[in-house]
């Protein structure tokens, strides 16, 4: 399966998916990675600023190692969502020569339609990770492409362990700092729940977001827009509700 992943002193962040039968293996794999945190610039291994497709795009990678601590995310580590909003590029791009893309498409087509998300580089967005629990359900959000936006459903169906790919050397996310008596980096296993009934936008969700930040509505504090650079996101049982009940609607 695939893969994409920021070091803390790397600068870069990014989820990948594999098969969860080869994410148990130990020699290494073509990987592709998830992405795509909204509203930010991403960053190079170098740790240098890049336009991303979208200017309220970035990939995985942008999240900062040291979170923002804002108001929004001291309430998620309060209170921790049992719902979440995880990204992927659903495009082809090369990151040192690997294709990172990782669409819905491409976990579907993998046995019992489950791999693993691996390559999280992001101290928050791991520990969000670490927070996750069996049966939890997650929105699949494209990001990083021409039109992000949440595409489906997926469940948590393995509770946190450590991510291989800190380990290995040809991985472009290695880890050096990392040791296998004390690893830095956890992943999940996630499965295909189904598609939305419709395509979500950013923009539509935008939308919903600004006009709920003047009225008090359900997406007021949404993550994808307060804790831009988090490509694993929280989110309240109101937010989750709210944003499937758009699938009944016409786009705004």
């Amino acid at each position: 399966m695939s893969q994409g992943s920021r070091g803390n002193r790397r600068g870069a962040d990014s989820r990948i998916f594999r098969s969860a039968a080869r994410c148990r293996e130990t020699m290494p794999r073509p990987r592709k990675r998830l992405a795509g945190p909204a509203g930010q610039d991403k960053k190079g291994p170098a740790g240098k600023r890049m336009k991303t497709k979208n200017p309220g795009e970035a990939s995985t990678r942008a999240e900062n190692s040291s979170p923002q601590k804002t108001s929004t995310l001291k309430e998620c580590e309060k209170n921790l969502s049992r719902y979440w909003l995880m990204k992927s590029e659903p495009e082809s791009r090369l990151e040192k020569g690997v294709d990172v893309k990782f669409g819905i498409e491409d976990l579907k087509a993998q046995p019992k339609q489950t791999a693993c998300w691996d390559g999280v580089r992001n101290y928050q967005a791991r520990n969000f990770l670490r927070a996750m629990k069996l049966e939890e359900e997650a929105f699949f959000y494209h990001s990083n492409c021409k039109e992000p936006g949440i595409a489906g459903l997926v469940k948590i169906v393995k509770e946190a362990y450590p991510d291989h790919t800190q380990f290995e050397k040809s991985n472009p996310y290695y880890d050096p700092s990392s040791k296998k008596d004390n690893p830095k980096w956890s992943m999940v296993d996630v499965q295909f729940v189904r598609m939305m009934k419709r395509f979500i936008p950013l923009a539509e969700l935008k939308t919903h977001h600004q006009a709920h930040k003047a009225t008090g509505g359900p997406l007021k504090n949404m993550a994808l827009f307060t804790l831009q650079r988090l490509s694993v996101q929280p989110l309240t049982q109101e937010e989750f509700d709210f944003i499937l009940s758009l699938e009944e609607k016409e786009p705004s």
